[in-house]
Order: structure tokens, then C-alpha cells, then sequence
């Protein structure tokens, strides 16, 4: 299970396990928290299209669909 600090979620690198629409480097572009400082959008973007993709940020914890950084 990966660690993620949600108050450090903005610009941190993803590789995806299986890739998506044929991409595999992301990075979360966007973020927004409500006024208790809780997650309430995460957005990924694609490295090489540029393409964003909405995702509950917890699904980064699991490590059989994210790895940390770009591998």
C-alpha cells in the first residue's frame, strides 16, 4: 500500500500498472480540498497527451494499480 500525504498530492508522479488509453506516466495536476482540508477532487494528467483524468485520490494507495514516481 503506497503512503500518501494528501497535503502533498499536488505535482507527485504516478506510474500506472496497467496502462490507460495506452499511457502509463501521470502526474496530479490538480487538487482541491473543502474547508475541513479534505480531498474533494484529485486530477491526473497524462505525461505525454496531456489528457486529465478525475480519480478518487485513495485509489493511489493501492499498489497493485499505482507505483509512486515513474518507473
Amino acid at each position: 500500500m503506497n503512503q500518501i500525504n494528501p497535503a502533498k498530492l499536488r505535482n507527485s508522479k504516478w506510474t500506472a500498472v496497467k496502462p490507460i488509453h495506452r499511457e502509463k506516466h501521470f502526474v496530479v495536476s490538480d487538487v482541491e480540498y473543502d474547508e475541513d482540508g479534505v480531498v474533494v477532487l484529485c486530477v491526473l494528467e497524462s505525461v505525454l497527451s496531456k489528457k486529465a483524468y478525475p480519480i478518487d485520490w485513495r485509489e493511489l494507495k493501492n499498489d497493485e494499480k499505482w507505483r509512486q514516481g515513474w518507473k
